[in-house]
C-alpha cells in the first residue's frame, strides 16, 4: 500500500467518505465533517503511522487532503 492509500484509510476512520471517493481538493471540516477533536486525533495517528512530528504552525495552514499529503511528503524528506 502506498502512502496516499494509507493516508486516505486513516482519513476514512474519521468521516463517512470512502478512500476511493476522496479527492485532493476535499476540505477536512467542510467536505469531510471533521470536528476539531477529530482533526487532532487524526494528526496524532498520522504522526504514529508515518513517524513524523507535526508542528502546529504548519498544520494550521492545512485545509485539504492534498495540502496534508504535501506536508507529509515535506516532513518525510526532512
Amino acid at each position: 500500500m502506498d502512502r496516499k492509500e494509507e493516508f486516505k484509510k486513516i482519513v476514512a476512520k474519521y468521516c463517512d467518505v470512502s478512500p476511493e471517493e476522496m479527492t485532493d481538493e476535499m476540505r477536512f471540516r467542510e467536505d469531510l465533517g471533521f470536528s476539531s477533536l477529530d482533526f487532532m486525533s487524526f494528526l496524532g495517528e498520522l504522526e504514529d503511522t508515518f513517524d513524523v512530528e507535526l508542528e502546529e504552525e504548519r498544520v494550521l495552514k492545512v485545509f485539504t487532503i492534498g495540502e496534508a499529503l504535501e506536508l507529509l511528503e515535506e516532513l518525510e524528506a526532512e
